[in-house]
């Protein structure tokens, strides 16, 4: 394949272009879709409620209605 544009054949410069914009693609994918949270530490009490919300689940308990919430915080 040669360097220079004028000198690709169409199908040459298909294939480069189909490489550039998948190399850009993939970069965008991975960047989109990373964890921003990765690497980080959870809370000791962050992580305590959430076993406790776990726990309550499992044991068929349900929070507050959701139109009930809203009610109390003045949003309905």
């Amino acid at each position: 394949m040669s360097n220079i544009v004028a000198d690709m054949t169409k199908t040459e410069f298909k294939e480069m272009i189909e490489s550039v914009v998948g190399e850009i693609l993939e970069r965008k994918l991975a960047e989109i879709f990373a964890d921003p949270d990765e690497g980080m530490e959870i809370r000791k009490t962050v992580l305590n409620r959430l076993l406790e919300q776990k726990q309550s689940l499992a044991s068929g308990e349900r929070g507050v209605d959701f139109e009930d919430a809203a009610r109390r915080l003045g949003f309905s």
